[in-house]
Parts: C-alpha cells; structure tokens; sequence
C-alpha cells in the first residue's frame, strides 16, 4: 500500500527557511523518481523540483537557486529545502513520484496525501 506523509510546513516571514519532509512507504521510493508539488489557492498543482529517472534534479523556474530537493534512502524520506521564501510561496505542498502515483478501483485515480500547508507572510 502506497503512503505518502508531507510535514514540516507552517507560517513563515518572507525571506525565511523551511525545510518539508515527506515519508515513502518503501514499494514507490526506492523504484520511482520523487518530487514535491504545490498547490495554491485557485491554482492548479504545479510540480516544483523532482528526481529524474537517472537521479538529476530539475527545478521550476519560479523556485531555482532557492529550494533544494533531497533524498534520504535509508529512511525512505524526501526533503525540499526552501529558502528566501516569499508570499508566492504560499500553498500546500505534496510529494509524490514524477509523474503522480495512479491507482485503479474502476476508474484511474492519482493518489495524493494530506501535504502540508506551507504560508508565507509577515
């Protein structure tokens, strides 16, 4: 069974640091590349840094030079290290493989969990 547990988020001023985790049930991490998404008020999800298939990393350009996706295998944890945070920062915040985890139970549903909400303000 796939389970994907976001934490870390909260409120924070602009130019502040916040560091998300999120914990892979272990049959998805070790075979899927990784990555965290966001969504905001009225926005669509949008994919914000990942793994490749081959472990690169790749950035939204909106969040490059200030966030930082890692991965710990051994505790089956994926971290997104976001620095210089500003008000358009602000949405909840998803990991899950790249693409999303899809699931069938008589249509195909992506699987999400809860994120974390991450809010950047003074």
């Amino acid at each position: 069974q796939v389970q994907l547990v976001e934490s870390g988020g909260g409120l924070v001023q602009p130019g502040g640091s916040l560091r998300l985790s999120c914990a892979v049930s272990g049959s998805i991490f070790s075979s899927s590349a990784m990555g965290w998404y966001r969504q905001a008020p009225g926005k669509q999800r949008e994919l914000v840094a990942g793994f490749t298939s081959d472990g690169s990393t790749n950035y939204a350009d909106s969040v490059k030079g200030r966030f930082t996706i890692s991965r710990d295998n051994a505790k089956n944890t994926v971290y997104l290290q976001m620095n210089s945070l500003n008000p358009d920062d602000t949405a909840v915040y998803y990991c899950n493989t790249v693409p999303p985890y899809t699931y069938f139970t008589g249509i195909r549903r992506a699987y999400w969990g809860q994120g974390t909400q991450v809010t950047v303000s003074s």
